[in-house]
């Protein structure tokens, strides 16, 4: 069993915002990177569809994002994720059916004084298969950022187990500032077995970190009772 460690959401260098969270129930915002390639046919998904969950925490979307269109990956709607390049290539070489996708992102309290982001898991896939974005039917374009686009050659699809797999309802916080850097907590690094980056170095990075020992860190995952939901920002 192999798993990954996949960075996801709007954050400073992608959107220029970080979505909203509370520190006090966990509750989170599920909001999307920019879209920079062009979606076919009535198939571009755009950030006002985040207005009502951001509204719930008191906030608006910036207005330089209203109906511009968004990345939408992954879709927790539809348990797919979506990646190109050295992502796609990592994926594929060290995963597949019943390995894990995890997911984390960099949110902003809103509750309580000023402080640090938050970095936090968001959700989680057990994976189904792996597939080539390029082979995927007209009929399944929508369930995935990289077929509502024309796909490259290199784009893959990820698949999730339903039941198991999904949105948290409520973040799981693993991150802290070390050494002027965001990284894992040395208390989580120690219960997950580690990962196969100096450090906990969880800041924006091509390659993603893998878990030393992924079963361990599935029985941590499972301890702390998580609530996954088939839904990108259930009500």
């Amino acid at each position: 069993m192999n798993g990954l460690l996949v960075r996801v959401g709007i954050d400073s260098t992608d959107g220029r915002w970080n979505a909203p969270m509370r520190l006090a129930t966990g509750g989170f915002a599920y909001v999307t990177i920019t879209e920079e390639k062009p979606a076919r046919t009535g198939m571009a998904r755009r950030y006002d569809e985040f207005v009502p969950v951001v509204k719930r925490f008191g906030e608006e979307l910036p207005r330089e994002l209203l109906g511009t269109p968004t990345h939408l990956d992954p879709d927790f709607d539809y348990l797919t994720y979506g990646d190109h390049g050295q992502r796609g290539k990592r994926i594929t070489s060290l995963l597949t059916a019943g390995d894990l996708l995890v997911f984390f992102s960099a949110l902003r309290p809103v509750d309580g004084p000023p402080r640090p982001l938050v970095y936090a898991l968001i959700g989680l896939y057990v994976i189904e298969d792996i597939v080539p974005a390029m082979s995927i039917p007209e009929s399944r374009w929508t369930e995935n950022a990289h077929t509502r686009r024309e796909p490259g050659e290199g784009d893959i699809v990820v698949r999730a187990k339903p039941g198991v797999s999904g949105r948290l309802r409520q973040c799981i916080p693993i991150g802290e500032l070390r050494g002027g850097v965001y990284r894992v907590r040395n208390d989580l690094l120690d219960a997950w077995g580690g990962l196969d980056i100096k450090d906990g170095y969880i800041q924006r990075s091509v390659r993603l970190p893998a878990f030393h020992d992924v079963e361990k860190f599935y029985r941590w995952f499972l301890a702390q009772r998580p609530d996954l939901v088939p839904q990108n920002n259930p009500s």
